[in-house]
């Protein structure tokens, strides 16, 4: 159910999640923008959404892949949580890109040479 139809759906959602996970010991899966139906600025709600539905027990969230703050909320959480086991997700998501004779470059400020 949407928050903007039911105001604590979002709550609700976490506390079924977290029984059913606890409980029954099975696996999740929520759309993940199915909560912010009907809201403006749909992708910060989202990219709110799945990391406490992560943190309450869902498995699995149905997202848009292409949406990276939503990407780089759940690869956050996985840190979090425990899930990314010595942060190898996390590090490889956000290594410098390379440069064209295939080095590591900063994302700062480049060293003068000379």
């Amino acid at each position: 159910m949407p928050v903007a139809a039911v105001n604590d759906a979002g709550a609700a959602l976490f506390a079924i999640v977290r029984r059913v996970r606890e409980e029954l010991g099975v696996n999740t899966v929520c759309g993940a923008s199915n909560i912010s139906f009907g809201l403006p600025n749909r992708h910060a709600l989202n990219a709110a959404f799945v990391p406490m539905a992560i943190a309450a027990g869902m498995t699995c969230a149905i997202t848009n892949p292409l949406e990276e703050s939503l990407s780089f909320a759940i690869r956050a959480a996985d840190v979090m949580m425990g899930h990314d086991k010595n942060c190898g997700r996390w590090l490889r998501a956000n290594r410098p890109p390379e440069d064209e004779r295939g080095g590591r470059r900063s994302r700062g400020r480049r060293a003068r040479r000379g």
